[in-house]
């Protein structure tokens, strides 16, 4: 099943969603609950304006998202955040195409 990221996606998700793109402790929960809008926010910047990413699998998702994050983290000398199995989920459904 495809799961297709861009800004313009991710907008949509929140008005969807009736979540206000400050509204922190609704994108946290939005996106699998602690540290939730912190993958939002991971995502918005792996992806660049105007461009569009797409994945075939949860594990392509999973693996391009933890990459950006494991060399922006190496980038800035500090260890990276663990993407859990309820952020995966999340972000899973909400850009699920199917």
């Amino acid at each position: 099943m495809p799961y297709i990221l861009s800004h313009d996606v991710l907008d949509d998700v929140l008005k969807k969603h009736k979540i206000k793109s400050n509204d922190l402790t609704g994108i946290d929960k939005l996106f699998g609950g602690a540290d939730g809008y912190y993958w939002y926010h991971t995502m918005r910047h792996l992806c660049p304006r105007g461009e569009v990413m797409v994945w075939r699998t949860v594990d392509e998702l999973r693996a391009s998202i933890q990459g950006h994050e494991d060399e922006t983290a190496a980038e800035d000398e500090v260890k990276p955040q663990a993407l859990k199995d309820a952020h995966v989920e999340a972000i899973a459904a909400l850009l699920s195409t199917g």
